[in-house]
């Protein structure tokens, strides 16, 4: 007798667990060749609001971490998607990229986490300063993490793009909620099993499925999200503009076409400073 294969039931990656989306809504997947592939949770607001809650009571535990500790976090990450990036790259070749480029992409993914973890211990010292003052006071500025980061993945490519985004917010000693590609969803369920069993504590990352027309409004009005950093065109650029400025939280657009994320110019310092806050402390000499 044949065995029907045992096929997989895609959620969401929410405060260290799996979840269906909270409405227990779906849509549908298809493959390259037009096939159905899965039911992907089609996350509601008040998904993203139980992430935001999950993220927020991560998030003190997370900024307290030692910079080594995060780049270790970070690093241990990396060796997972090295460890899966057959299967990673197979996902990326069913719903169509060319192999090569999903291979190529991998590659890419693992280096990036591996290059901000790099930065984790090394960002301070250029960011902050020490500051010159006509006064008798000891004048430094530091780094501090901005909390919550709304993150707004690319379609293309879903997955380089996704990591490539969130790496460089954690790395700082943020938490993030993702929303990852519309089109090719799948991808992101499988990096939430590898999150699950890495070393990141469950709430640093969370990771969304579902139709951006539905949640970037409450991206961009969320209080509790201090920052938003995006892919994103005409209508849903002005509604997060719109958004972030009535709730006052800082928003970046990732403006690169599929083919800039390979390069090394989408990483660096520039990524990580964007999602710090300075802070400068006088302190009286003598005292």
């Amino acid at each position: 007798m044949s065995r029907l294969p045992i096929t997989k039931t895609p959620k969401v990656y929410i405060g260290g667990a799996f979840v269906r989306s909270e409405s227990a809504r779906t849509f549908k997947v298809a493959d390259a060749a037009g096939a159905f592939y899965a039911n992907i949770p089609q996350c509601t607001r008040k998904d993203l609001r139980n992430a935001v809650e999950a993220a927020a009571k991560a998030g003190p535990g997370w900024a307290k971490r030692t910079a080594y500790n995060r780049a270790q976090i970070l690093y241990r990450l990396a060796e997972m998607l090295e460890a899966r990036s057959g299967e990673l790259v197979q996902s990326l070749v069913r719903f169509g990229a060319r192999e090569a480029d999903a291979s190529r992409g991998m590659a890419v993914g693992v280096d990036r986490l591996i290059h901000y973890a790099g930065w984790c211990d090394k960002y301070e010292q250029l960011l902050g300063s020490v500051n010159p003052v006509a006064s008798a006071h000891f004048n430094f500025t530091v780094t501090e993490p901005m909390g919550v980061v709304g993150v707004i993945a690319p379609d293309s490519p879903p997955l380089l793009g996704l990591l490539s985004m969130i790496a460089p917010v954690i790395a700082s000693g943020n938490t993030v909620v993702a929303l990852a590609s519309e089109t090719v969803p799948y991808p992101s369920i499988l990096l939430g099993e590898m999150l699950a069993t890495s070393d990141l504590p469950g709430g640093v990352v969370n990771l969304l499925t579902g139709f951006r027309r539905e949640l970037i409004p409450t991206f961009a009005t969320h209080t509790h999200i201090r920052a938003v950093y995006a892919v994103a065109q005409g209508d849903d650029r002005r509604v997060l503009r719109l958004g972030a400025a009535e709730s006052v939280k800082r928003v970046r657009f990732a403006d690169k076409g599929r083919a800039q994320w390979f390069e090394a110019s989408a990483q660096g310092l520039d990524a990580v400073r964007d999602f710090v806050e300075l802070k400068t402390t006088w302190h009286p000499i003598g005292s």
